[in-house]
């Protein structure tokens, strides 16, 4: 259809404008915009009406619907504004998509562009929008994703958006499924009291270094062997490893940042083949755990300055970093960042990020960064491996 579209037009003085083209299951939709100048085309077909006839006689052929409309074309100007905004859910309700539209709408701007970035486990639908405040639409937004229960992302456009570089990200409960002291404290029978002490650390209730000080100190006396058995029992995030070696590929820099430990956040490194890291270190003395933590503590200002150490090696821009966690201790490297990701937050880190992630899949942040799943699977196929969420 298209070969035979444009070897019919190349018989008319006319250029060629613009082209879009969208399949949807099995039904194809090609617009193709052509401008003239000098009053009607002439050509091997004639006047513009030769032009219809000999484009409408493909369609016939072809078993397509046709339609054409003509009108001056002002010279097009540059839209203020471009943002994208991208959809995230599962499942994704029609009552939603409803919703994000017609708050774009109440804000004075325009969908330009709708496209699909994934549509499994989650579905992801990007909007490119012009002609809205960035933090009017973003606050906006916000309100409906909560009313509709999808995640909504608002993010610049262009060279800016595709410039990010750097990700940091939190190790317990973002990379890694729970928390590493718990893994610790179940060892040492005092499960129950860390887990309260965590919880209000990572809600913001507590200082993280004098809870994490109270908390190593119950692990005093575990023999060192207990680093090999927590290690083979942790999980990673589903999607972790795609996120990772998608964004290696990408010649990204991939960075965690830990108020764990470097007993398990070492192993990581080598398996994932992560750029940096930083994390707090336990003391052991004679093989056994002291129930100290060894130099200065890895905590919420601790992690904004890895990251700026690590941009600041990598080269990299503040402005181009991603920072991604879940808890308090996280908010200075968040609010740091160029883009800050709340993933699977307590809400004090979900009302103060750029963006929150709900669903459980670490590679949908992939999604927020303009990155497709077909062309993630695409590539793990090239390399032999099949894309699990993993």
């Amino acid at each position: 259809m298209t070969s035979r579209l444009f070897s019919v037009l190349a018989g008319f003085p006319v250029t060629v404008a613009d082209v879009e083209q969208v399949v949807i299951r099995g039904r194809l939709t090609l617009g193709v915009l052509v401008a003239y100048a000098g009053g009607p085309p002439t050509g091997t077909g004639g006047t513009l009406g030769a032009l219809w006839t000999a484009v409408e006689r493909i369609a016939e052929d072809l078993g397509m619907e046709l339609e054409l409309s003509t009108g001056s074309m002002a010279k097009e100007q540059r839209r203020r504004g471009r943002l994208h905004v991208s959809v995230l859910g599962a499942p994704l309700q029609p009552a939603a998509m409803a919703g994000i539209a017609g708050r774009i709408a109440a804000a004075g701007a325009n969908i330009d562009r709708i496209e699909r970035l994934a549509h499994y486990p989650v579905t992801c639908i990007e909007l490119a929008v012009s002609g809205a405040d960035p933090d009017a639409l973003r606050a906006a937004l916000s309100i409906e994703a909560a009313a509709q229960q999808v995640d909504v992302a608002v993010q610049r456009s262009g060279l800016y958006r595709r410039a990010k570089k750097l990700i940091v990200m939190d190790v317990d409960s973002t990379l890694i499924q729970g928390e590493v002291i718990e893994l610790l404290a179940r060892h040492a029978g005092c499960l129950d009291e860390v887990e309260k002490v965590t919880a209000a650390a990572m809600r913001g209730e507590l200082d993280f270094a004098a809870s994490l000080r109270e908390r190593v100190a119950l692990l005093a006396g575990l023999s060192e062997d207990v680093f090999e058995r927590v290690r083979s029992e942790v999980v990673l995030t589903p999607g972790a490893r795609t996120l990772v070696r998608t964004l290696k590929r990408l010649d990204y820099r991939f960075a965690i940042v830990s108020g764990g430990f470097t007993q398990i956040t070492d192993s990581l490194v080598a398996e994932l083949g992560i750029d940096y890291s930083a994390a707090n270190t336990l003391e052991v003395v004679d093989g056994k755990l002291t129930g100290r933590v060894i130099g200065e503590i890895v905590d919420r200002p601790g992690k904004a300055r890895a990251l700026e150490r690590f941009a600041a090696q990598a080269g990299i821009p503040i402005n181009q970093t991603v920072a991604i966690g879940d808890g308090a201790n996280d908010l200075d490297m968040i609010a740091a960042a160029g883009l800050g990701i709340a993933f699977n937050a307590k809400p004090v880190v979900r009302q103060a990020a750029d963006t929150a992630v709900t669903v459980p899949y670490l590679d949908s942040i992939l999604y927020l960064l303009g990155i497709p799943r077909a062309e993630v699977e695409a590539a793990d196929a090239e390399d032999g491996l099949h894309t699990t969420l993993t």
